[in-house]
């Protein structure tokens, strides 16, 4: 699955249907391995991107909430944090000119 789809449900303020649909491009365009569908599929294309924001609305909807409810900032931190130990784990070293770098650039 594409890394950058991010978790919809459950959080406030809810998720807004152009997030929906913005995922929903996100995904098709993946699936289909195109950013702009040619003229000849572009009605496909926008008919699967309305289809796949039709059906995550419902699962959205439909879905029992449970644990805390989400917010966006701490999503954000979460990321960062993730990130974090990521570069750690990799051995990614930061440069005073804010450029990513190897140890010992």
């Amino acid at each position: 699955m594409c890394r950058n789809i991010r978790v919809l449900f459950r959080f406030e303020p809810p998720t807004t249907r152009d997030e929906v649909h913005a995922a929903s491009l996100q995904y098709v365009r993946k699936v289909s391995g195109t950013l702009k569908p040619i003229e000849a599929d572009r009605g496909a294309f926008e008919a699967a991107v309305a289809e796949v924001e039709s059906v995550t609305m419902r699962l959205l909807d439909s879905l029992t909430p449970r644990g805390p409810v989400r917010t966006r900032e701490r999503e954000r931190e979460k990321g960062r944090a993730r990130w974090k130990r990521r570069e750690a784990a990799l051995g990614i070293a930061r440069t005073g000119s804010g450029r990513k770098g190897t140890p010992g650039d």
